[in-house]
């Protein structure tokens, strides 16, 4: 069964919560705060890559099956992408680079389908004007 859509409204407003916090101008969110943003935007990457070859984690908020390709059933997937929340919402929004996120040890990426440069960002804001 395909996961059910994110409303994009929904999304945007969760992850301008946490703008500020990824921008170095705020503290961190609420934890409530951070896992809304977290969750929503590894769903809509589920559905704008759907399929069940990439296991995309986050912990400790959520981890989602994507991308098309042999399906995982058991045991330890052979493709895995894990970020902690703050690298992994950089990358969903654009802010950090897929290739610098791993040459910097931001993320890893394990197997010949974890690399989730197409797929990235899952959404953007347009950056203030000086």
């Amino acid at each position: 069964m395909p996961p059910k859509p994110v409303d994009p409204h929904e999304l945007r407003a969760a992850v301008a919560e946490v703008l500020p916090w990824l921008a170095g101008t705020a503290d961190q969110p609420p934890r409530p705060t951070l896992a809304a943003a977290v969750r929503l935007s590894l769903r809509t990457l589920e559905g704008a890559a759907p399929g069940r070859s990439v296991e995309v984690r986050v912990p400790p908020f959520a981890a989602v099956q994507c991308v098309a390709g042999p399906r995982h059933t058991r045991g330890t997937p052979p493709n895995v992408v894990e970020a902690d929340p703050r690298t992994w919402l950089e990358l969903a929004t654009g802010r950090l680079a897929w290739v610098t996120a791993l040459a910097e040890g931001r993320v890893t990426a394990s197997g010949s389908r974890a690399d989730l440069s197409a797929h990235l960002p899952v959404l953007r804001f347009e950056e203030p004007a000086p």
